[in-house]
């Protein structure tokens, strides 16, 4: 499988790289730094250097050719203010999703965040407020897209710990932390089965195997 990942360099986006490119698959990391692709490329990806927030989405598409999936992986990333949220977080959601379409790739995976889709509780910090309505407003925009086999995942907190390969997976769930690692195969688990097109759901540590995470949020589908 070729899958294109926005937001190449982020910690997330490194492990998918390497989980992908361990099992043979073709990772395309999409980075707007040309002094990340050695980093990227060591991690099993093909580079692409483009950004986001300047490209257009009809070049954008001539890069996802021949890909089976794209990724969603980008994030304006801590320090940035409510502006770069903006054109990050929602802009750039909407970018790949317009450039898929035009390429003719249907599978889209969007790394979104547990709290989107609702409007901030009152008193929460203005940049993180800005961030919670760029994830709803990219979420949003998926869904209006027949076009599009989507699928957004809502992570809890991230940690760096190494993963446990256990979590907790579904449309509603108490909020908690969770690995970058397991965040990596959750998306790949993800886009290997394409009956979760379609769905969002939440995702933290818990007792359960990823793989059997996966299978029982379809049961609970069907």
């Amino acid at each position: 499988m070729r899958i294109a990942i926005a937001g190449g360099h982020g910690q997330i986006a490194r492990r998918l790289s390497r989980l992908l490119a361990d099992r043979g698959d073709s990772p395309v990391a999409l980075v707007r730094n040309p002094d990340h692709v050695p980093d990227v490329e060591a991690d099993g990806a093909t580079a692409v250097v483009i950004d986001l927030e300047q490209s257009d989405a009809a070049t954008l598409a001539e890069y996802l050719d021949g890909v089976d999936a794209v990724v969603f992986a980008a994030g304006a990333g801590p320090g940035s203010g409510a502006d770069r949220k903006d054109t990050v977080d929602r802009a750039a959601a909407g970018l790949l999703a317009d450039a898929a379409e035009q390429a003719g790739v249907r599978r889209y995976l969007l790394v979104s965040s547990v709290g989107a889709g609702a409007e901030p509780p009152e008193g929460t910090d203005e940049v993180f407020a800005a961030y919670l309505r760029a994830k709803t407003a990219a979420e949003e925009d998926l869904r209006g897209r027949s076009t599009l086999d989507w699928t957004i995942l809502r992570p809890g907190a991230l940690t760096d710990d190494t993963g446990t390969g256990h979590v907790r997976l579904g449309p509603d769930i108490p909020r908690g932390q969770v690995t970058r690692d397991d965040v990596a195969a959750v998306l790949v688990a993800l886009a290997d089965e394409p009956r979760t097109a379609g769905l969002t759901v939440e995702l933290s540590e818990g007792p359960t195997p990823i793989a059997a995470a996966v299978a029982a949020l379809l049961e609970t589908e069907d």
